[in-house]
């Protein structure tokens, strides 16, 4: 074992759209389905910027 292998940062657990699951434990895919509500949320948030941002935009543009 390389004694530099600790030093190397941990590959971050990933999903991959339409993978197989079949053989993931049930602690796996728990960890799977909070990854992917994270992922949702993060998404669903800088979508609310965006929109909120293009609204002021828009009102801004309208006087």
């Amino acid at each position: 074992m390389n004694p530099f292998d600790d030093d190397k940062p941990k590959k971050k657990t990933e999903h991959e759209i339409g993978s197989d699951i079949s053989s993931l434990s049930a602690d796996e895919l728990t960890a799977r389905i909070a990854l992917l509500e994270a992922e949702i949320t993060r998404l669903a948030t800088e979508r609310d910027a965006k929109s909120k941002g293009r609204a002021t935009a828009e009102s801004f543009f309208k006087r």
